[in-house]
Order: C-alpha cells, then sequence, then structure tokens
C-alpha cells in the first residue's frame, strides 16, 4: 500500500469514527421550530401581540353604552334637638336616621367629533404594530438561531481538519522515530515532528472548547437545558440564486421595521384626527331607574320611598381653552410630519443595508469558489508532499508547510461558506422571509 493510500484510509476510518460517536442530527428546520416554540423572548412578544388583538374591540372606542349599578345605603344615630317656627322644641336621643338608594344607569356618547371612530381605526394600527414587533423578534431570534447552527456546523469542519492535522503529525513522528533509530535522522527531526503534534492537539482542544460554548448558546436560545446534545449538519447549503431586485420588492412589502413606520405613520395621521375632533361637540345620553327609600326617627316625614325613571341627555362643547387646541393640532402636526420623515430614513438605511449586504454576498460568493479550488491544490500538494517526506527527498520543514497549507485551506473554505450563509441570511432576514 503506498503512502497516499494509506493517508485516505487513515483519513476515512477517523471520519467513520466521528460519525459513529455523533449525536442525533438537530436539523436547521427542528431548531427553528424549537425556537419559534420555546424562545423566551419570542414568546413575549406574541403575548404584547395578544394584548393588542385583546384592545381592539368595539367596547374600547367608546362605542357602545355603559351600563352602572349602584347602591348606596346610609345610617345614622343622632341626639337630635329641633326648634320650629312656633317656638316648640321637640328633641329625641338616639334618633335613627336610614337611606338606602338603588338603582341601573345608562350612559351612552352618541356623538364626539368622529373621536370614537378615530380611536377605532387606531387600534387596528396598534394590533398591526404588534404583530409587527412580534415578526420582527421572529426574524432576529431566527437570524440568531441560524448563526450559530452553522456556525456549529464551520466549527465541525475545522474540527475534522485539525484531526487530519493530527493524524498526519502523528505519522510524521512515527516515521522520524523509525529514521531516526536506523540513523537516517537526528534527534531534532523527532523532536519537531514531537512539537508540531502538540501544537496540533492544542489547536484541537482550544476548537473543541469552541464548539461546546457555541452548542450552549444555541441551546438557550432554543431555551432548553444548555447541556441538551445535539449534533448539527456535515455542510453549509448557500442559495446562490438570490436576485437584488426581488429582494428589494419584498423589503419593501414585508420588511418589519419598514412595516412598523408605517404603522407608526397611520397611528399619527389617526391622533391628530383625535385631537381635531375636541372642536365638535358632544352628546351623550343618560338614563336611569332607581328606587329610593328613607326613615327617620325625628321630623315631618317619618318614611318615604320612590321609584322611578330617569332620562335626559348632555351636550358640551369648547368654546375657548387659552389656545390649547390650536397648541395640541399644531403639536399632532408636527407628529405626523415627523413620522414621515422617520419612514423615509427608514426607507433610505433600508435600501442601503439590502445594496451592502447583496454585494457583500455576491463577494462572498466567489470566495467560495476560490477557496474551494485552493483546497483542491493544497490537498494535491500535502499528497506529493507526504510521499516525497517518506522517501526523504524533502525536509521536515517543507512537510510542515505543506501540511499547514492544507489545513489553513480547509479552514478557509469552511469559513467562506460560513460567510455567504451569513450574507444569504442577513439579506433575507432584511427581506422579512427567512424561511427553511
Amino acid at each position: 500500500m503506498n503512502s497516499k493510500k494509506r493517508y485516505l484510509l487513515l483519513f476515512l476510518v477517523l471520519f467513520s469514527v466521528l460519525h459513529l460517536q455523533a449525536q442525533e442530527i438537530l436539523t436547521i428546520e427542528n431548531a427553528t421550530k424549537i425556537a419559534l416554540e420555546n424562545n423566551f423572548e419570542i414568546k413575549i412578544a406574541s403575548n404584547n401581540a395578544k394584548i393588542g388583538e385583546n384592545n381592539n374591540t368595539i367596547g374600547n372606542t367608546g362605542m357602545l353604552p355603559i351600563v352602572t349599578a349602584s347602591v348606596v345605603d346610609n345610617n345614622s344615630i343622632q341626639n337630635t334637638s329641633q326648634t320650629r317656627q312656633d317656638d316648640s322644641t321637640v328633641s329625641l336621643n338616639n334618633a335613627k336616621n336610614n337611606s338606602l338608594n338603588y338603582g341601573v344607569g345608562l350612559g351612552w356618547t352618541v356623538f364626539d367629533g368622529l373621536k370614537m371612530f378615530a380611536k377605532a381605526d387606531q387600534l387596528k394600527a396598534l394590533q398591526k404594530l404588534g404583530e409587527a414587533q412580534l415578526k420582527k423578534t421572529i426574524l432576529i431570534k431566527l437570524g440568531q438561531v441560524s448563526l450559530n447552527y452553522y456556525d456549529l456546523v464551520q466549527q465541525q469542519q475545522q474540527l475534522t481538519a485539525l484531526d487530519s492535522s493530527i493524524v498526519i503529525s502523528k505519522q510524521r513522528l512515527e516515521l522520524a522515530k523509525n529514521r531516526y533509530t536506523i540513523g537516517k535522522a537526528s534527534k531534532l527531526e523527532v523532536l519537531n515532528a514531537q512539537v508540531d503534534l502538540n501544537t496540533d492537539q492544542v489547536a484541537l482542544l482550544r476548537q473543541k472548547e469552541s464548539y461546546a460554548n457555541t452548542k450552549i448558546a444555541l441551546n438557550q436560545i432554543l431555551a432548553r437545558d444548555s447541556k441538551t446534545p445535539f449534533e448539527v449538519a456535515d455542510e453549509i447549503m448557500v442559495d446562490e440564486k438570490l436576485i437584488y431586485s426581488d429582494l428589494l420588492d419584498l423589503a419593501q412589502k414585508q420588511n418589519p421595521e419598514l412595516e412598523a413606520q408605517i404603522i407608526n405613520n397611520r397611528i399619527a395621521e389617526l391622533e391628530l384626527k383625535k385631537v381635531k375632533s375636541d372642536r365638535y361637540p358632544t352628546i351623550s345620553l343618560t338614563s336611569a331607574y332607581n328606587f329610593a327609600d328613607s326613615q327617620s326617627s325625628l321630623g315631618f316625614t317619618k318614611q318615604s320611598n320612590s321609584r322611578g325613571l330617569n332620562y335626559g341627555f348632555t351636550a358640551s362643547m369648547n368654546i375657548f381653552d387659552g389656545f390649547n387646541q390650536n397648541r395640541n393640532e399644531k403639536n399632532a402636526q408636527i407628529e405626523v410630519e415627523n413620522s414621515k420623515i422617520f419612514l423615509d430614513q427608514q426607507n433610505t438605511i433600508l435600501t442601503a443595508q439590502l445594496a451592502i449586504s447583496f454585494q457583500t454576498y455576491l463577494t462572498n460568493l466567489e470566495l467560495i469558489n476560490l477557496e474551494a479550488n485552493n483546497e483542491t491544490i493544497a490537498k494535491q500538494n500535502l499528497e506529493i508532499t507526504l510521499d516525497k517526506f517518506h522517501i526523504g527527498t524533502i525536509t521536515s520543514l517543507e512537510f510542515r508547510t505543506a501540511q499547514l497549507n492544507y489545513i489553513n485551506a480547509k479552514v478557509r473554505y469552511s469559513d467562506a461558506q460560513f460567510q455567504a450563509k451569513l450574507s444569504e441570511i442577513a439579506l433575507k432576514e432584511l427581506a422579512g422571509n427567512i424561511s427553511f
């Protein structure tokens, strides 16, 4: 068996061992599903959206009448003395007086300058704003899930590369020892091989630490036990067919930041409408059916009771309030103008972010192809160098250089894929369309 085949066999054995030791694979789809179900911030945003939905009722607008029931019971015990017009006097100690009133009243504002209709539209807008905030939270959290997930995939690929490097370094050390035994190499060559092997093992331990910490971070986002075991996929699939114009159209329609600002602009316009309604009269209908019963130990009337229906209306209108109405309308109009400015600003920011992210995405796609080619070349160079090292035609330093070039090429290729995936996720997040 030549050295090339021996190297490939060792690599395949190592790869198989790693897969046998792997835990159950956590796919990005399952990770997304778990985050949607468990993530604390998504739950809070969902509850806040439900509050907006609960507030959007006709009763909260003031369109419906208000019915109240009341009971008032007054009792007193007093020492009373009365002097009448004819100078006669009447007195009574511990005189008891009882008064009981109860009934049902109805109040209904039938006109308030159309303020109630503006409030109804405002409540609908606030419900949509809550939904937009929920969507924003979901997109952010899914983006974090994706970042951590594909970071794990990249680190897993780096672990494989470092494992391969250790296999090669062990081969090199064994060969150096054999050559030293038969007198074809110096002790220095053995020591250098041992130092390089130790260096590779240190790098592997550091990478394992980073990998474990990233798994804990992902478990935290998924709101589950930080020690929950799992493995991720072994490759990063990048969507290379994104089109800028399509992304821009989607962003204009469903970017949550832009959507929220459009809603805020609508809310400001409705607030101005509500303020202007204070110039009109307010008309309310009133009605009540009351029962009254009173008892007195002293006086002309010993006992009385009544019951009956009361009804009527009230009307009020602001005539002059120190020009506060004018001030309130001007301020509300300024808020509308500010909301339009914020909307234009958000639209400009979104367009710029999308353009920058798309350019980064295109660059990263080119880097994937370049680094893939570099990895192929570095692998071929390592195989040739390994053969030459076995027959002693190159130095240990030249072999180490080829080995490091190959490992670095694999790491750069993995990182290029990871960076391209992050660019893809960023573009889809801006477009409001992260999906797996």
